[in-house]
């Protein structure tokens, strides 16, 4: 791979001051002796050093010593010209220093002065004089303080091959925490990771898709032989193919196959297939426990999206090998909090021997069903206990299985089929239903204040919620997919958004992607970077895969790169300190979740193939932070694979603050000029593949 144009900064170097012209001969040996002895002993005469060299650069160790405080000592004393001279040239550089200081603080006061009518008019320019600022500062500090501090960050140790933070089992039960609550998230101030997590020994670059959504490397993962042939679920069984690789083409024991499983399910439905969903209105599905994707993958065909959710696991990861596959994915549990997720998210929810107790808890668990599910949207629930033949010899089965059937009956779930261990149901689509159940039976509706539309990991809620939602309109209602993807004025007036502003928006990323896109090359690292011409082709559609979109806003990336062709899936992340548009992006057909950058992603190392953020940095910066960029960035490399990129489009002082920062990261990288015209940059990144050394 081509060396970036600079791998870090080289620190200022400023010689000692020459005494060659103080010739030794003006100076009699008595006049020395006399200024000697006529020095103050205290070394407060030293020159003042400011933290920011350029003010007040420090010199080359003296060849006249040092004073036993450690400041360089001078041949001559205050009384002499000389040092006279220098007292008034510090004295002018701290005069200096004071003026800029109070000059900051008088534009500060002078700024929460202004009316309130007149801050709107200056707060763009002022705002952009702060990150220039900020910039400024960033250079002249690390320029000062040389190469030292400009350390690049230590890589992990093995053991943080596959870890996450704010997922820490052992931790966990060493609080008493158990009965699944020790898969609970906990972000703390400790839980960030300050190293580069280097790949397993063995790993290789993840095959393109669609073969890799067949076929991964065996060392790519965390799992043993035991766990691959002992899975339990039907979408988790698979066999190796040789030492080196899996495959999961194979079928299940229970079926004939996922093909035969979906066609069964759209049939429960009254589709003759699921090619049909779609037509359905079913666009989106969570897939519970979802095995290793292989229900997701296969309906990935049918225009689909099926987002994978599973409780962090040591070893033989569901989510981990879902990704792997080039398929969509994050960590998520039922146990304690509500998922990130908005309400009326997702047209079908499944469970495949997902491992959860539907009946626990007295049915708090299918409440969040309900609440990320849309109106009309399906529950579909395969599972032994479903077995009606299994009641005659199992009682305990049977009392298990007529709550949940009753209690789904209760949140206006309409059981339409039921065949084998397979359970469909189907959510109402009129909000009438719930004030015509018998008083007492099932849970409330959520009052207002309770019915967050858009919760991050609070706890879970024995209400109904999603009713007050504006969002309230069945699936079969809504344009058909890809139509959906373009919503019309009066959902988009739900978000107090115009079609002017979807289609600018839509219409910028589709120049971002196609102008990128060709520069997503080792050659744009060269010392005369250029896109591919002739004999360097574009790079090639399947290229990326797994995409992550760090503030994703209206997901204008999602749509510009399905658009352009690329095979490529989009996780669409909205912060939780931004605008959130995350129901707008779930009802264009496409998925997303709330996160708050300053915690980890919940997802493995070594998952995505590409970041993507635009705006972020303004947005972290404008805010009071508990993280530094530096976290950020840590994280960012965490998440990213091997040969991954890194695209950032920000204004141009906050580019150039970053640009450093891909020094400590030993990033390859380089900042791109948008527009002559324009204040922002693009600064463009590629993670090196370093491998670790078997031991």
């Amino acid at each position: 791979m081509s060396r970036p144009l600079h791998r870090g900064v080289s620190g200022i170097r400023n010689s000692g001051n020459s005494n060659d012209f103080w010739d030794s001969q003006v100076k009699d040996k008595m006049e020395k002796e006399d200024l000697d002895r006529n020095r103050p002993s205290d070394p407060s005469y030293s020159p003042f050093r400011f933290p920011f060299r350029v003010f007040c650069p420090d010199n080359s160790p003296s060849k006249y010593g040092t004073t036993e405080n450690g400041f360089t000592s001078d041949p001559f004393s205050i009384g002499s010209p000389r040092s006279r001279h220098k007292l008034t040239l510090l004295f002018l550089k701290f005069s200096l220093v004071v003026i800029v200081i109070l000059a900051l603080t008088g534009s500060f006061w002078l700024t929460l002065s202004i009316s309130t009518s007149s801050r709107g008019h200056i707060f763009h320019g002022y705002r952009r004089l702060q990150e220039q600022l900020v910039s400024d500062l960033w250079d002249i500090g690390e320029l000062s303080l040389g190469p030292s501090r400009m350390k690049e960050i230590e890589f992990c140790p093995e053991e943080s091959e596959n870890h996450i933070p704010c997922f820490n089992v052992s931790e966990n039960l060493a609080l008493g925490n158990s009965d699944g609550k020790e898969y609970d998230r906990l972000c703390g101030q400790g839980s960030r990771q300050s190293c580069l997590v280097l790949p397993p020994v063995n790993y290789k670059i993840p095959l393109r898709w669609p073969t890799g959504r067949d076929v991964i490397w065996v060392a790519n993962v965390k799992i043993t032989g035991q766990e691959v042939f002992t899975s339990g679920s039907l979408t988790k069984r698979m066999m190796m193919l040789e030492e080196e690789q899996i495959s999961f083409r194979s079928a299940s024991l229970m079926f004939d196959g996922v093909e035969d499983y979906s066609h069964q399910i759209a049939e429960m439905i009254g589709l003759r297939n699921e090619s049909n969903f779609v037509q359905a209105g079913v666009r989106t599905i969570l897939d519970i426990g979802c095995g290793y994707g292989s229900f997701g993958a296969h309906l990935f065909s049918k225009q689909l999206l099926t987002l994978c959710i599973a409780n962090y696991e040591l070893s033989g990861s569901q989510i981990q090998l879902t990704l792997e596959r080039g398929l969509p994915a994050m960590i998520g549990s039922f146990n304690l909090k509500q998922l990130p997720y908005p309400s009326l998210s997702f047209d079908m929810l499944h469970c495949a021997r997902c491992g959860i107790d539907w009946d626990k808890k007295d049915g708090i668990f299918l409440i969040e069903v309900d609440r990320v599910l849309k109106p009309g949207g399906y529950f579909v629930w395969t599972s032994p206990l479903t077995n009606v033949q299994s009641f005659i010899r199992n009682k305990e089965k049977q009392k298990r299985w007529n709550f949940v059937r009753d209690f789904a009956e209760n949140l206006c779930w309409e059981l339409m089929s039921q065949q084998d261990e397979t359970v469909l149901w189907k959510k109402t689509s009129k909000k009438n239903c719930y004030n015509s159940r018998k008083p007492g039976s099932g849970p409330p509706i959520c009052s207002k204040g309770q019915d967050i539309e858009s919760p991050y990991y609070r706890p879970l809620q024995n209400c109904i919620g999603g009713t007050h939602s504006r969002r309230w309109l069945p699936i079969e209602e809504r344009p058909t997919w890809p139509s959906r993807s373009n919503l019309n004025k009066n959902e988009l007036a739900l978000y107090g958004l115009n079609s002017e502003e979807l289609n600018e928006d839509t219409a910028n990323y589709k120049t971002a992607v196609r102008n990128f896109w060709s520069l997503l090359s080792p050659l744009i690292f060269s010392d005369h970077p250029k896109r591919p011409g002739d004999e360097d082709p574009s790079p090639p559609y399947n290229m990326l895969r797994n995409v992550l979109d760090m503030n994703a806003r209206y997901g204008g990336l999602n749509a510009a790169l399905l658009e352009a062709g690329k095979s490529v899936w989009v996780m669409n992340v909205v912060p939780t300190n931004g605008p959130n548009y995350l129901p707008l992006i779930l009802d264009r057909g496409y998925v997303g979740v709330l996160h708050d950058w300053c915690e980890a992603f919940p997802t493995y190392p070594r998952t995505y193939d590409m970041v993507h953020a635009e705006g972020l940095l303004s947005l972290e910066t404008s805010q009071h932070r508990r993280c530094t960029m530096l976290d950020l960035f840590t994280e960012i490399d965490r998440v990213l694979r091997p040969e991954g990129w890194v695209i950032i489009r920000d204004t141009a002082p906050l580019i150039g603050s970053t640009r450093a920062l891909t020094t400590l990261l030993k990033w390859d990288a380089r900042v791109v000029e948008i527009e002559s015209s324009s204040d922002e940059r693009l600064l463009i990144c590629q993670k090196p593949f370093f491998k670790r050394q078997a031991i």
